[in-house]
């Protein structure tokens, strides 16, 4: 019996294992402590290691948070679509109550490791999880204009770390917030168009006037365009003592080029592998501008 047993736990501690990670997100988790440390790094005059750690896993844990709290709000949403329907909470692996003790563990945790960073931070991070769950999570099914309500907490991270590093909440956060704010209507309504027939399906509004047509790539553009000027205006040393080399800002432009260049391709074709590429355009640029920032910044 003893030799049998073991075939039995493993596989369930892995799939419960998994299950956590996809209540959780841990890929979307991560992402959000990332541009939380560049945020952090930037704003910096000497690194905490000991501040960085608890950034990290103070956002991890308010992200998760956010994540589970979703998840089983939309339980019966999620079952209606293709891409969600085999999360744990849908595919009935995991009890309503489990993930609720999860969501309010990470959510008293969060909250509390950021505020032993700073007061502030403590309360970006519940802003931005009341936001997402209590006005985010259920508006989708109301109004389009659920996705600029997201982009508030979606925005917090980057702007975060800026103030776990400075205790200030200033000009320079308050243009790391704009990029990032901008930065989400792009990428959210790239993954809108690529998931337009299933939303509607679940009865979400994710794309701009909830039609997938040109109108809504115009509306692209246009916070594309807003994006690539809130990111190069450092350049300009009109942030506060956040600054860009003219070099930088030259790369950075380039970037959001590319970006712009795949929104006017989605506009000409319409199709959803011009959708993808600007979704996929929008991960590069949101990933490697920080990091661009973050070199500038110690190239001083």
């Amino acid at each position: 019996m003893d030799s049998i047993s073991p075939i039995h736990t493993k596989p369930s501690l892995k799939s419960v294992f998994n299950d956590f990670k996809q209540l959780t997100k841990v890929g979307l988790s991560i992402s959000v402590v990332f541009t939380s440390i560049t945020g952090y790094l930037l704003g910096a005059e000497t690194i905490d290691y000991t501040v960085v750690l608890l950034l990290a896993i103070g956002g991890y844990l308010m992200v998760g948070a956010s994540n589970a709290f979703n998840q089983v709000i939309e339980k019966d949403i999620d079952l209606l679509m293709q891409r969600t329907k085999d999360r744990p909470l849908p595919a009935g692996r995991m009890s309503v109550t489990f993930a609720l003790i999860i969501a309010t563990i990470f959510t008293i945790a969060g909250i509390g490791i950021l505020y032993a960073i700073d007061p502030k931070c403590a309360l970006f991070g519940a802003i931005s999880i009341f936001l997402y769950t209590s006005a985010y999570t259920p508006l989708k099914a109301v109004t389009p204009l659920a996705v600029f309500v997201g982009a508030i907490p979606g925005a917090i991270p980057f702007m975060l770390g800026w103030v776990a590093a400075t205790g200030e909440f200033g000009v320079e956060a308050g243009f790391l917030f704009m990029i990032q704010f901008f930065w989400q209507f792009p990428h959210f309504w790239a993954i809108g168009w690529l998931q337009f027939e299933e939303y509607n399906k679940a009865g979400l509004h994710m794309l701009p006037m909830d039609k997938k047509d040109k109108g809504a790539i115009v509306q692209i553009i246009f916070y594309t365009c807003i994006m690539i000027l809130m990111s190069v205006a450092p350049v300009l040393k009109v942030t506060g003592n956040l600054y860009i080399y003219p070099l930088t800002a030259v790369i950075v432009l380039l970037l959001g080029l590319l970006m712009l260049y795949y929104a006017f391709q989605l506009y000409k074709s319409e199709k959803n592998t011009d959708a993808r590429k600007l979704m996929l355009a929008s991960v590069f640029y949101i990933t490697i501008v920080p990091i661009i920032y973050v070199v500038d910044k110690f190239l001083h």
